[in-house]
């Protein structure tokens, strides 16, 4: 029997990917969003064209921080699985803002807990973030390691949903699963990410700001992880199913593999010049790095691979040229 999915964020980078999937495979899905203007909505408007093609696809447009809306959502969906990928994102902008962090990640997310508790669900996921590690010396992260010194208010945010989510799982037995992910990449991905960012000032021939002082050696190293690939893991953890005995669990979702910053920004000029059919590069200056940056992301994923087989399987090379040339075609450029 098809399984009725609510997944919020579904308009998002990850929401959308994981959405289309499930309705490839003939599933139902609720999706929530409130389409805020964080990013361009039009392309997160471009992504929903797509998902509304699709029959079993129902879409809300609403915030999760409205309680009332979502119980009611929840009373009349009654959805099996819940996968709750709504959320403010971004390091530096929970500087500049951060009420809309604890409207967003905080009480959004306590009203999907009371929503689960309510009207009980078979599997609750939702996203966490690597930045939850902070500073940690340590790598690979490790799901073990201290997270109780996050550097940035969005860190906080989802260390306390982690928080949350095991309090809920433990009062209301809610099956509940949190994802740790690291820097998701890919076509029709947030134009808030770097690699996006990057793209953009080629083509309005700005110069790049590379916050790693310049120091190749010491360079920032990041687990860059393709959205198939998170798709697939999130997919797989669906199937398998809660732990009876475990009700609330953490995992790490990331590549396993991290990369120096630079080797990914050189590995994107090269995509973008294969994409163009002509050799580019990009105006390069260097700066420090930025308050709230961590110096290295990178996951140790061993407990997700016993769990449920995951290996992610994109290179970066792959990765980004699927992405330049999407890029290039999404936006006009040749």
């Amino acid at each position: 029997m098809n399984k009725k999915y609510l997944i919020t964020g579904a308009a998002g980078f990850i929401g959308y990917y994981l959405s289309k999937k499930l309705l490839e495979k003939g599933e139902t899905v609720i999706g929530i969003d409130n389409i805020n203007d964080y990013y361009d909505v039009n392309l997160k408007h471009a992504r929903l064209g797509i998902l509304k093609k699709y029959e079993n696809f129902k879409f809300t447009r609403e915030d999760i921080s409205n309680k009332e809306k979502i119980l009611e959502i929840f009373k009349v969906e009654k959805p099996n699985i819940v996968v709750n990928l709504a959320a403010q994102a971004g390091v530096r902008y929970s500087i500049e803002n951060p009420d809309v962090y604890i409207k967003s990640n905080v009480e959004g997310f306590f009203n999907v807990l009371e929503a689960c508790r309510y009207y009980p669900v078979e599997h609750l996921i939702y996203a966490s973030s690597s930045s939850v590690y902070g500073n940690n010396k340590k790598v690979p992260f490790e799901e073990s390691d201290s997270v109780d010194n996050p550097v940035s208010l969005y860190a906080a945010t989802k260390k306390s949903n982690e928080l949350m989510a095991y309090t809920y799982s433990h009062l209301y037995k809610i099956p509940a699963t949190g994802l740790r992910f690291f820097t998701v990449y890919g076509p029709m991905g947030r134009p808030d990410m770097a690699y996006f960012g990057f793209t953009d000032k080629y083509f309005n021939n700005e110069e790049i700001h590379i916050y790693n002082n310049g120091d190749f050696e010491n360079d920032l190293y990041r687990d860059f992880t393709y959205v198939d690939d998170i798709v697939e893991g999130i997919e797989k953890l669906i199937d398998k199913g809660p732990n009876k005995d475990n009700l609330h669990r953490v995992f790490n979702i990331g590549n396993n593999n991290p990369e120096k910053l630079m080797t990914f920004i050189l590995t994107l000029e090269k995509c973008l010049s294969k994409s163009l059919n002509k050799d580019i590069e990009f105006k390069k200056i260097y700066e420090p790095i930025k308050a709230g940056d961590v110096p290295k992301t990178y996951a140790s994923t061993d407990k997700l691979q016993l769990e449920i087989g995951f290996k992610p399987k994109t290179s970066i090379e792959e990765g980004l040229q699927k992405f330049t040339d999407w890029y290039v075609k999404y936006y006009r450029k040749l």
